[in-house]
This record gives C-alpha cells, sequence and structure tokens, in this order.
C-alpha cells in the first residue's frame, strides 16, 4: 500500500441541467493518507458530498458526470475503471456510509439480509455463513440483541441504531477507504459521540483511513486528523487540522470557526454569522468566489486565485481580500 491510500487531483464534476452544464465541482485536489481521517467541511451546496460520491462513481444519472482531472485509489485511476472493476470495489475496498440511513436501508428487506449482501458478494460466502457474520457485526456496532434485530426491518429500528447498521454495512469487508457522508447528522448529540467513538475505534481496528464530511467543526476537532475546506465547489485552506484552527488563513475559514458558540460567549447574545449565502452553481464567477458572497467587485471575481501553501502542509487559496498574505 502505497503512503496515500487516495490521491484526487484537479477534480471537475458537472450537472447537465435545463441551463446547460453547469460545475459542481471545480477543480478539487487533496490526498487521503494511510490509516488517517481526514476531514471536508463547508456549508451545505459546497460541493462536498458531490466530491465524495464523484470517488465511487455514483452520482445522479444521467446529468452527474465527471469532467476532468485523476481519482488515484491505491495507485489507480479510479476514473478508468471499468463497471464490473467498480462493482468489485464498492463496498469492498471502499465503504460509504450515507448521510440518511433509512434512505440507505431497503425498507423491505431485513437487516441480517442487507447486511449479508455484501459478504456474499465479495467475500464468497454462503447465505448461512453470512447470516452468522451479520449478526456478530452488529453485535462489533454495538447494536443489542443482535440476533433479533437480524430478523427486523428498518423502520423497527431507532435512528442510531440504523446508523450502526450503515456503519456495519460500509465496515463488513474491512475496507481499505471509508467515506463517511455526514454520519451523525439526523442524530442526537449523545448518539453523535456514541457513534464517532465507534467509527474511530473501529477505523483503528482495521487500520481504514477515512473521509469525514460534515458541517460541524468541533467534530472535526475531535476525529480528524486532516481537514479539507470547501467553498462554493473549490478547496480554499487545507491543512493540518491543529494548525487550521490554531492559525486559520482564509476570510471563510476564520468565518466558521468564529460562528462556533463557546463557553465564554454572554447568555442569550447573538451568534456570529457569514454573511449571506453560497451562491447558486449557475452563478458561480470565475474569480474568487467568496468575494462574490461578500459582494466585491472589481478584478477579484475575474481570476481565480492560486491555491499556495502558506506553511508545511498548510495551503490556501490566496485571494488578495480573503486572506492576510495574499
Amino acid at each position: 500500500m502505497t503512503k496515500d491510500v487516495l490521491i484526487i487531483k484537479d477534480l471537475q464534476t458537472a450537472f447537465d441541467t435545463e441551463r446547460g452544464r453547469l460545475t459542481a465541482v471545480d477543480g478539487v485536489s487533496f490526498t487521503v493518507p494511510a490509516g488517517k481521517t481526514v476531514g471536508i467541511v463547508g456549508e451545505s451546496g459546497c460541493g462536498k458530498s458531490v466530491t465524495a460520491m464523484s470517488i465511487v462513481q455514483l452520482l445522479p444519472q444521467p446529468a452527474g458526470v465527471i469532467t476532468g482531472g485523476e481519482v488515484l485509489f491505491k495507485g489507480k485511476n479510479l476514473l478508468d475503471a471499468s463497471t464490473e472493476r467498480l462493482y468489485e470495489i464498492r463496498g469492498n475496498e471502499i465503504g460509504v456510509i450515507f448521510q440518511e440511513p433509512m434512505t440507505a436501508l431497503n425498507p423491505v428487506h431485513r437487516i441480517g439480509k442487507q447486511l449479508s449482501e455484501s459478504l456474499i458478494l465479495h467475500k464468497g460466502l454462503t447465505k448461512k455463513e453470512a447470516w452468522k457474520e451479520a449478526i456478530e457485526l452488529l453485535d462489533v456496532v454495538g447494536i443489542p440483541s443482535p440476533e433479533m434485530r437480524a430478523s427486523e426491518y428498518p423502520h423497527q429500528l431507532s435512528g442510531g441504531m440504523r446508523q450502526r447498521v450503515v456503519i456495519a454495512i460500509a465496515l463488513a469487508c474491512k475496507p481499505d477507504l471509508i467515506i463517511a457522508d455526514e454520519p451523525t447528522t439526523a442524530l442526537d448529540v449523545t448518539v453523535q459521540a456514541q457513534i464517532l467513538d465507534l467509527l474511530k475505534s473501529l477505523q483503528k481496528e482495521n487500520g481504514s483511513s477515512v473521509i469525514l464530511i460534515t458541517h460541524d467543526l468541533g467534530v472535526i476537532a475531535e476525529t480528524c486528523d486532516e481537514v479539507v475546506v470547501m467553498y462554493a465547489g473549490r478547496v480554499v485552506e487545507q491543512a493540518p487540522v491543529v494548525e487550521l484552527f490554531k492559525n486559520p488563513q482564509h476570510a471563510y475559514t476564520k468565518g466558521l470557526l468564529a460562528s462556533i458558540p463557546r463557553l465564554e460567549t454572554p447568555r442569550k447574545s447573538m451568534l456570529k454569522t457569514i454573511p449571506n449565502n453560497v451562491a447558486g452553481i449557475a452563478d458561480f464567477v470565475s474569480g474568487c468566489r467568496f468575494c462574490q458572497r461578500m459582494d466585491r467587485e472589481g478584478e477579484t471575481l475575474v481570476n481565480r486565485p492560486i491555491f499556495k501553501e502558506v506553511s508545511t502542509d498548510h495551503w490556501v487559496e490566496a485571494c488578495a481580500k480573503c486572506t492576510e498574505h495574499g
């Protein structure tokens, strides 16, 4: 295995719409080291999930299309892989934990059967062997009475249990890479902490790498080794997690960090927010898109800022108006 399990170079993903082909992911590049967790953070509409689904080519069809770049998984470009090879990789070498477990699970099949499918397909187990291992997996992810739960349907489980089932499915074949697309968004705080602890312990046990997509910078600080900050389809900042929180460079990153409630914040005080909203995909400018949000004018909206290293492993989209260093 190479040092980096995944290397994404200049990824470009678009959607064919009534208004023409619109680019949702615009030249995204980052790496995922072996055994590490890389967090992707940003507001809704910034391209996080589209980037993740582009890796395994699970974009909405026929609208979604990858128009450029490379996705190197263990040294081989997944964009050149055949459909058959992608079937082999998904669920086996790359596991995906989807955002909403109720839609990720099939409502008309029992939990045990859904867990068994990947074991039969990728590991060649018999139905009886797969069912037995499915029960063991349910036990591993902390579901009580796993024999009984394996015979139940998704609607009979709580939200936290369904999320544990989705994690069990993603980890069944001990993949090299796990893509966790906001795995705790719909859960309460206590269950969220349990799910994150579970994910970390299973990752450590299996030696997997993780891409964790979230809105929550608290989750990023607690679980990730490196952070990729996305805004409007681009990476605006990338750094080791401690460096990013200690020394943020881009105005958007600073805005995200400033919006986190703190213990010293006086009660009933207004929380800080970033003004305005992310532009619609059809309205993206070619230059600095955070300047577009801030209603700035001039050349900053025309020319895309360079992506440069400001300190060791700390990269930023160097718009003169959005960074101190320019």
